[in-house]
């Protein structure tokens, strides 16, 4: 009972639903229409989505800011092996929301001398699992489905990273990073008021970037979920398109948003009938292989070892994909 209600009122709010709906149909707004109803889906899910998410900016930031570059590097270190991998797939998740604030971190790991894979790991996790996809992904499709997503993602940032260790492609890092000096900068601690007023300005700075890719992904939610027929949603990304999975991350690579920017298109294909893993692997598709992120990695590594970073992330996604389709009545 307590859970429900954290998870449909408290996360879900479900309440802001329900009042969004009876301030609408006092304003002579039918809801149950596909026009008053993607409406209603809009305001709905950007006030939802925008609340959580200035909550989760605030609160990952001031964890952040116990953690600048210079002592990740530190601590990610410390780990060798396997247990290296882990250690930057888990720290991912408390690193920028989108793939391409991931990319400078990438550069700094990298020229400071991690190993290669260790760095992949990190590039791999911090779009795609992060602790605000976690507490939006609860608060729509469940816990057992927001915890499988991330553990699902960590694996895959740690696999992936760990295949391209084993393939030694070091030589195709840009040469500007190899040959960069690492110097020790010891960043200033923050006092508690500093840490404050650091977390409040990645709000503002955070929601610039992401909030137009909620609008466009609100808006492409609100279109599937009352315009779009179910049948053709199936046909598409559902049981009936055994290709749906590849299509879905083919479709997803070049696009660009974050994670919550793609959550609320998941919601309106999973209630039109999508497979949960294919639309699963879409959000990780367009949070992990966007198209400007891959143009700016180009900028640091080669084009051999940035077709691995695609064919490595691509295939797990692929296969992630249809172990979910295959497991869904198990999970849903």
């Amino acid at each position: 009972m307590i859970w429900d209600f954290i998870q449909n009122q408290l996360l879900g709010m479900q309440w802001l639903n329900d009042a969004i709906g009876n301030v609408l149909q006092n304003a002579g707004i039918d809801i149950t229409q596909k026009l008053g109803g993607s409406i209603h889906f809009f305001i709905y899910d950007v006030t939802k989505i925008t609340i959580l998410l200035c909550v989760l900016i605030y609160l990952i930031s001031y964890i952040q800011s116990y953690f600048p570059p210079e002592r990740s590097r530190k601590i990610l270190g410390r780990f060798r092996g396997i247990g290296a991998n882990c250690a930057a797939a888990l720290l991912g998740t408390v690193t920028p929301f989108c793939s391409c604030s991931s990319i400078p971190l990438f550069i700094g790991f990298s020229s400071a001398g991690l190993p290669l894979g260790v760095t992949f790991s990190f590039l791999i996790s911090s779009p795609m699992v992060d602790l605000g996809s976690l507490v939006l992904l609860t608060s729509i499709f469940g816990a057992k489905i927001a915890l499988l997503y991330v553990l699902v993602g960590l694996v895959i940032a740690v696999a992936g990273g760990s295949i391209i260790e084993k393939l030694r492609l070091e030589k195709y890092v840009a040469e500007f990073i190899r040959d960069a000096a690492g110097v020790d900068i010891e960043s200033p601690s923050l006092s508690q008021k500093e840490r404050l007023q650091y977390a409040f300005e990645q709000i503002v700075s955070t929601f610039k970037k992401v909030f137009p890719y909620i609008l466009i992904g609100v808006l492409i939610g609100a279109i599937i979920h009352n315009w779009i027929p179910a049948e053709w949603v199936a046909k598409t990304v559902g049981t009936d398109n055994p290709f749906g999975v590849i299509l879905a991350t083919l479709i997803g690579i070049p696009m660009y948003a974050d994670i919550f920017g793609t959550i609320p298109i998941a919601e309106a294909l999973l209630s039109k009938g999508g497979q949960l893993g294919t639309v699963l692997s879409f959000m990780m598709a367009v949070t992990t292989l966007s198209l400007p992120s891959l143009i700016m990695l180009k900028k640091a590594v080669e084009m051999k070892l940035l077709l691995v970073f695609i064919g490595v992330c691509t295939a797990g996604i692929t296969i992630v994909g249809y172990l979910f389709n295959i497991f869904q009545k198990f999970i849903m």
